[in-house]
């Protein structure tokens, strides 16, 4: 998907890049606000208010959980399926920009490629309404709505085999600065439980 919303190719379909990266983006972002809106709703429900202590507890149990996940050799479980790449044929790019956005927006609905994404997910759930929880994943969302942005400078066949030569290059470094970055956050959510 990140090869083909590239400058390069939305000339090819006759459509604008940053229309397409635009729709993308709010796709992105306003699905992840929803559903952190629902979990954060559904969490200020059924779990106890207060115990702030707790649930960073639970969130850095959860967090020790997902830099395991992520460090094992084993792909995180989660779905398999990528967007479906029809669209880019059928669809204006607007369209399929929103939609694209919202699948990866949401974080489950394509593959999940870091136990992150289920942090995430908790963290929504324990923010204590909707509001929060739709902060929480709105800016899940809003980051995976920016991936597109990698491509802003194909615009030649060269440019497009380069990207995913880079891709690739940074797999393994991305990788560790995930895993680096859940670390901090169970390092500060573990100080704040234990306070």
């Amino acid at each position: 998907m990140l090869a083909s919303i590239t400058p390069l190719g939305e000339r090819g379909r006759h459509s604008r890049w940053a229309v397409t990266v635009g729709a993308f983006l709010l796709g992105a972002t306003a699905a992840g606000a929803a559903a952190g809106a629902m979990l954060g709703a559904l969490g200020a429900l059924v779990l106890p208010s207060g115990h702030a202590e707790m649930r960073l507890g639970v969130l850095a149990a959860a967090l020790a959980v997902a830099i395991a996940l992520d460090l094992a050799p084993r792909a995180v479980p989660g779905p398999r399926r990528q967007v479906d790449e029809r669209w880019l044929d059928e669809f204006r790019g607007w369209v399929y920009g929103l939609g694209y956005g919202a699948q990866l927006g949401l974080g489950v609905t394509t593959i999940v490629s870091s136990a992150a994404t289920y942090a995430a997910f908790l963290a929504a759930l324990e923010a204590g309404g909707a509001l929060a929880g739709a902060v929480v994943l709105g800016c899940f969302g809003a980051v995976r709505g920016l991936t597109p942005l990698v491509a802003a400078g194909v615009r030649a066949p060269d440019q497009l085999l380069a990207l995913h030569r880079g891709v690739a290059r940074w797999r393994t470094p991305a990788r560790w600065v995930t895993v680096a970055g859940q670390a901090g956050v169970f390092v500060l959510a573990l100080t704040l439980a234990l306070e």
